[in-house]
């Protein structure tokens, strides 16, 4: 039997909750097609903080690195002041091992409802690679009050490092700035990444960015995504502007196949994604590095008010849980864990609260595992 070791972090707020049925889920699979994994928690998120004051160190990162994935299930408390535990840990994480790749299905499952009106499963079944790692989310930026300032600011990468110097002279009482940067190589590679995934499903990559006003960044997008592409000559590709494709997701979602996008920009098409394949209790999510460490998690947060209550939705945890064990190489597995969820949808017999039910999270753990083993 193949054996895994896998590091889990449970988090916040309902996380433990979610994360152990995906845990259970997961266990039912590898009994199914023989695997087994060894779960090792791991205790960071606000209660680790409050009690010794660390995030997460870098001497854990290192120990994580030896890993090929990680589960997570929800960062986030009103303990902690906003984005402390999100960028001293999951930020902090993702730069980390350099998971570049943000890999978001959207795919509506048989029974599940979508607000767009006449739209079936057929309609869509879509993945969104989004740079993780680079746009204006690498972090850097400020504040000047009037009369003349410097700063200096440095980005720090695997890939490279860029350093900032600027001198700053303003009249206006203050000002904010908030530096944006993608580079050759990190847009590269998630561009290559989105090429190599619809080669083996619809050979379509839709690539989003709004180089008609921001010109020099998203314009810099393009070039290497027409530079990509002319190596790809079976894939087909177009051009959206992301005000444009938030427009046809909900228009004509079947147009597409792959879709890939600066961070940012991914960011915000993705949550649109979610609710037209139902919901964020529906939304997994993968944060990837191919080569390296990656980390599978729900894409909703920690709803701390339903903390220790077994009411959510376990249904994005342990779909993230399917795309750990297929990045594993289980991909038989992780296929088994999707047609489970949807099975169980269709059964419409277990299910909680938001999808119009009143089962625990815990029975929605147990009936998805059950189908795993009867299937």
């Amino acid at each position: 039997m193949t054996q895994y070791k896998v590091p889990v972090i449970p988090g916040d707020g309902i996380g433990p909750e979610i994360v152990a049925e995906g845990m259970k889920v997961i266990d039912a699979a590898g009994e199914k097609f023989g695997f087994d994994v060894d779960w090792i928690e791991y205790p960071h998120g606000a209660d680790h903080y409050l009690e010794t004051g660390e995030l997460i160190s870098e001497d854990t990162l290192k120990e994580l690195s030896n890993y090929s994935a990680i589960y997570l299930g929800s960062i986030g408390d009103p303990r902690v002041a906003p984005g402390v535990l999100e960028k001293g840990i999951l930020l902090a994480a993702r730069f980390y091992f350099d998971q570049y790749v943000n890999l978001r299905p959207i795919k509506l499952l048989e029974g599940v409802w979508t607000p767009l009106k006449d739209k079936t499963p057929k309609d869509i079944d879509f993945t969104v690679v989004r740079e993780n790692t680079e746009d204006f989310y690498i972090g850097i930026g400020g504040r000047s009050k009037k009369g003349t300032s410097k700063e200096m600011l440095e980005v720090s990468r695997s890939l490279y490092s860029a350093k900032f110097d600027l001198d700053i002279e303003t009249d206006s009482e203050e000002i904010a700035y908030q530096i944006g940067m993608i580079s050759k190589e990190g847009t590269r590679r998630v561009i290559e990444y989105a090429f190599d995934l619809a080669e083996k499903r619809d050979k379509h990559v839709a690539s989003v960015d709004k180089a008609n006003v921001l010109s020099d960044i998203y314009g810099f997008w393009r070039e290497e995504f027409e530079d990509v592409a002319a190596t790809h000559p079976d894939v087909e590709t177009d051009f959206n502007y992301v005000d444009a494709i938030t427009m046809w997701f909900v228009k004509n979602p079947d147009w597409f196949d792959v879709v890939v996008t600066p961070n940012m920009f991914g960011d915000i098409i993705t949550d649109l994604g979610a609710m037209i394949q139902g919901g964020l209790g529906l939304a997994p999510g993968g944060n990837i590095n191919p080569e390296g460490t990656s980390m599978f998690e729900p894409i909703h947060g920690s709803a701390p008010k339903y903390k220790g209550q077994n009411k959510v939705n376990p249904i994005a945890t342990i779909w993230a849980g399917s795309m750990l064990i297929d990045q594993l190489g289980e991909t038989e597995a992780g296929a088994s864990i999707v047609s489970a969820i949807e099975q169980n949808i269709i059964e419409n017999n277990v299910k909680t609260y938001d999808m119009g039910g009143s089962s625990k999270t815990s029975d929605v753990g147990d009936d998805i595992a059950r189908i795993i083993l009867e299937e």
